[in-house]
């Protein structure tokens, strides 16, 4: 279990490295002017992935126990803020629109992903192996998260 936490948090901060850098270097999103509308989008995803990853880090440090009381009054307030920003950054979106273009796409795709990581950490269970997904998500899981918040 120890290792497979691992695994989370540090692929969910690796994700939010890659999210970070790629944006900067998308000529096509430049040539669309739609660097503003990107950033955007990108900020509220980077800051659930990060949530997320440190998250898997301290479930994994305080084993079998859940997270300690401190960090869980940290991920409530996250849980009420995220909407929060990323409702904000969805307005920044709409105020930045590129107009019609691939920009635009992968602008609506990077903010929609921060929704549904935020869906996925706070409310219902997302992520599951692709060949068990359709079976599994309609169960509405509680993530572990959630259950660690409401055991603390």
């Amino acid at each position: 279990m120890r290792k497979r936490l691992l695994s989370l948090g540090v692929g969910e901060i690796v994700a939010a490295a890659v999210f970070a850098a790629v944006p900067s270097n998308l000529a096509f999103v430049a040539a669309d002017g739609a660097e503003a509308a990107l950033w955007f989008a990108v900020a509220p995803l980077l800051s659930v992935l990060v949530q997320g990853g440190v998250y898997w880090l301290l479930a994994r440090k305080h084993l079998p126990a859940t997270i300690p009381p401190h960090f869980a009054r940290i991920y409530r307030g996250l849980r009420v803020l995220d909407p929060i920003v990323i409702l904000g950054c969805g307005i920044g979106v709409v105020a930045t629109w590129p107009g019609p273009s691939l920009s635009a796409v992968l602008v609506v795709f990077v903010w929609l992903f921060a929704a549904a990581e935020y869906i996925n950490y706070f409310h219902i269970r997302l992520a599951y192996p692709w060949p068990v997904w359709v079976g599994r998500v309609g169960r509405r899981s509680t993530p572990r998260l959630v259950r660690d918040l409401r055991a603390v």
